[in-house]
């Protein structure tokens, strides 16, 4: 049975609280779909301007996620940094849950992307619950970040090539800001990838949480 992945028609929105959530979570996905004709849109809640090293400038992470996104193949116009605070979206629930119906009503795309509802970091859970109610009539699946996550149903497989994970590590390459975090080493993610894609009979894969899966 199709699973509508395979074929060029789907607008796909990635929902990452911060830069750089959605290259780790599914940058390799994203260079699949949009390499097979679906429509990627990319949404960061924060450039989390106070997590940035004090020998880099504010916008660091600004810039570093337009370089990344367009290696995936993301057109700019595509693109939205949202101006929340680091570490504080709880205060802000409200207004993130009527930014997304926003942008359900403006996009309308066919499938969410968006952390795992047990990511364990604050501002994550936020985007899980909320992007939940704003998208629930909607096919959502969640992504996988180890370092965060309490538990992971990985019920729900991307299988990828070595060209969509070459371009995931191009991509967070781009992210010079954050270069000493242990997860961004192309050695993780080349090996997570290859245990996802073991698990499923494959070289490499991404593994999701499939949240709520619409068939039309």
């Amino acid at each position: 049975m199709d699973n509508g992945l395979s074929k060029g028609n789907l607008r796909v929105l990635i929902l990452a609280p911060h830069t750089d959530d959605g290259e780790f979570g599914c940058g390799g996905s994203i260079n699949r779909l949009i390499a097979q004709g679906h429509e990627v849109l990319y949404v960061a809640f924060s450039a989390a301007e106070k997590s940035v090293p004090a020998e880099w400038p504010p916008d660091a992470l600004r810039k570093e996620v337009k370089a990344a996104t367009k290696i995936l193949g993301i057109d700019e116009n595509n693109l939205r940094i949202l101006q929340y605070p680091v570490r504080d979206f709880l205060q802000h629930r409200q207004d993130i849950l009527e930014d997304m119906i926003r942008l359900k009503r403006e996009l309308e795309p066919h499938v969410v992307f968006l952390p795992s509802l047990n990511d364990t970091h604050q501002d994550h859970q936020v985007v899980a619950q909320e992007g939940f109610r704003a998208f629930k009539t909607i096919s959502m699946l969640g992504y996988e970040l180890p370092w965060n996550n309490l538990t992971f149903h990985t019920n729900f497989f991307v299988l990828l090539q070595e060209s969509h994970i070459e371009k995931k590590i191009q991509a967070l390459e781009c992210y010079k800001s954050q270069k000493d975090r242990v997860y961004a080493s192309p050695e993780f993610v080349r090996s997570l990838a290859r245990t996802r894609g073991t698990q499923i009979g494959s070289r490499y894969a991404e593994v999701f949480e499939s949240i709520r899966w619409v068939w039309r």
